[in-house]
C-alpha cells in the first residue's frame, strides 16, 4: 500500500512539474519565432522591411509584413489576434483605442516618425493667413488636436482648457488672430488635397513617402512624447522572448545607421536609446 501511494505521490509531482514546465514556455514565448506585423501604407513598414527585418531573420524569426490601406483597420486586427504587433500610432492614439475597443495594448518601443507640419501651395508665407482662411486638418481625435495645437502656437487660434486628446473636437476651438475654417480629411488625403484649401497640417510620414522634405513646412510640430510614434503590442506579449528581441531591434545601432543613411528621414524624431550607443 505504501509503495502504491509512493508512486502515486510520483507521478503527480511529475506531472505537475510536466504542466509548469508547459506554462513556463507559454508565458515566456521563447519557442514562437512566426510573428506578423501590421502597418498602415508608407514610411513605417518601409523602415521595417529594409531595417527590422533583417535583424530579426538573423535571430531565426519568420516574419510576415501586413499592410493596411487604412490605419484604423490595424488595431482591430490586433485585438482578433490577426498581428502580433504595430508600428503605426502613437501612444495617444493607442490608450484611445484601448479604452474603445477594449483591449490593453502597450508601447514596447519607440520608433523614428515625423513630427506633423503645416503646409501650402498656395502660399509661400505664413503672412498669408486672413479671416476664412481655411486649413485641412486630420479626422481622427489624437491627430486632430496635434494639428490644433500648431495653429494654437502660432497665435490663430484658441483651445479650450481640458479639450482633451482621444476624445478631441473642433468645438473646442475658438478664433484668436483668425476665424479658421476648418476642413477635415483623411490623414493620407491632406497632402493631395492641398490645392483645395490655403494651409494643411500634414502627418510627417505622407511627407517623406513624398520625397518632401520636413524641413520645407512652413511650421513644424514640437512633438511631445504621448504623440511619438511607437511600437505596439498586447500587454500579455511584453515579457516574451519575442517582444524583447524587437524591442532591441528597434533600437540597435544597426537600425539607426540605417535611418541616418536615408535623406527622406532627415527631420524625423529618433528614439532616444540611440543616444547611448
Amino acid at each position: 500500500m505504501k509503495k502504491l501511494l509512493s508512486i502515486l505521490v510520483l507521478f503527480t509531482l511529475l506531472v505537475l512539474t510536466a504542466c509548469g514546465n508547459e506554462d513556463s514556455q507559454g508565458d515566456s514565448g521563447e519557442e514562437k519565432k512566426d510573428l506578423i506585423f501590421g502597418f498602415g501604407v508608407g514610411t513605417y513598414e518601409e523602415q521595417f522591411r529594409n531595417g527590422i527585418l533583417p535583424i530579426l531573420e538573423e535571430k531565426g524569426y519568420n516574419v510576415e509584413i501586413k499592410v493596411f490601406s487604412q490605419n484604423m483597420q490595424v488595431n482591430p486586427a490586433m485585438a482578433e489576434g490577426a498581428i502580433d504587433a504595430s508600428v503605426f500610432q502613437s501612444t495617444a492614439y493607442m490608450e484611445g483605442i484601448n479604452e474603445e475597443l477594449g483591449i490593453k495594448m502597450v508601447r514596447l518601443a519607440f520608433s523614428p516618425g515625423a513630427p506633423q507640419s503645416l503646409h501650402s501651395v498656395n502660399h509661400d508665407s505664413l503672412d498669408a493667413v486672413q479671416e476664412g482662411s481655411t486649413v485641412a486638418v486630420p479626422n481622427d481625435p489624437v491627430n486632430q488636436e496635434r494639428a490644433v495645437r500648431i495653429l494654437e502656437e502660432l497665435g490663430w487660434v484658441n483651445v479650450a482648457d481640458g479639450a482633451g486628446t482621444t476624445d478631441f473636437n473642433l468645438n473646442s476651438v475658438t478664433p484668436a488672430a483668425y476665424d479658421i475654417k476648418f476642413q477635415v480629411l483623411d490623414p493620407a488625403q491632406i497632402l493631395v488635397s492641398l490645392k483645395d484649401v490655403d494651409f494643411g497640417v500634414v502627418n510627417g510620414n505622407y511627407i517623406a513617402d513624398a520625397g518632401m522634405k520636413i524641413s520645407d513646412a512652413l511650421k513644424i510640430e514640437n512633438t511631445p512624447e504621448e504623440h511619438r510614434i511607437i511600437v505596439s503590442i498586447l500587454e500579455e506579449d511584453l515579457n516574451t522572448q519575442w517582444a524583447k528581441d524587437v524591442k532591441e531591434a528597434y533600437e540597435s545601432p544597426e537600425f539607426e545607421e540605417y535611418i541616418l543613411s536615408q535623406e527622406k528621414y532627415d527631420g524625423f524624431i529618433l528614439p532616444e536609446a540611440w543616444e547611448n550607443n
